[in-house]
C-alpha cells in the first residue's frame, strides 16, 4: 500500500472526521465562553478588586522614551492572569456541560439476564434422557 492509498484511509476514517467536528465545535464554544468571561466575569472581578484591570498589570522595565522613539519594555503579567482565570472558568464550564449531559443522556440498557432452566427442568431432562436410554 502506497504512502498515498494509506492517507487517504487515514483522513476517510470515521474517527478523523468526529476529531475535526469536535475541534471546530470547540472553538466556536470557546469563543462563547471566552467572550462571557471578558464581558461578563472580568467586569464583575474588576468591580470586586476596585476597578484593577487585570488584563493591564504589568512590571515595567523601561518606560517608553518618545524622544529617542523606544517602546515601553515590560513584563505583562496581568494577561497572564486573565488567561489562567478564562482557562479555569471555561474548565468549570466545560465541566458543567459534561456532567449535565451525563445526566441527560439515557443510561445503556442493562443486560438481560439469560433466564436458563431451572433446575427442575434439567433434573427432569436428565431423567427422562436416562429413560429413553434404558
Amino acid at each position: 500500500m502506497s504512502l498515498a492509498d494509506e492517507f487517504k484511509a487515514f483522513i476517510s476514517g470515521g474517527n478523523v472526521v468526529d476529531l475535526a467536528v469536535g475541534v471546530v465545535i470547540g472553538a466556536a464554544f470557546g469563543k462563547i465562553v471566552s467572550a462571557f468571561v471578558d464581558k461578563v466575569i472580568m467586569p464583575v472581578v474588576g468591580l470586586l478588586t476596585g476597578g484593577v484591570d487585570l488584563a493591564g498589570m504589568k512590571i515595567v522595565l523601561q518606560a517608553a522614551d518618545e524622544a529617542a522613539k523606544k517602546a515601553e519594555v515590560a513584563i505583562g503579567y496581568g494577561d497572564v492572569l486573565a488567561a489562567g482565570l478564562n482557562f479555569i472558568i471555561v474548565g468549570f464550564v466545560l465541566f458543567l456541560v459534561v456532567k449535565s449531559y451525563n445526566r441527560v443522556r439515557a443510561p445503556a440498557p442493562a443486560p438481560a439476564a439469560s433466564a436458563g432452566p431451572t433446575q427442575e427442568e434439567l433434573l427432569a431432562e436428565i431423567r427422562d434422557l436416562l429413560k429413553k436410554q434404558s
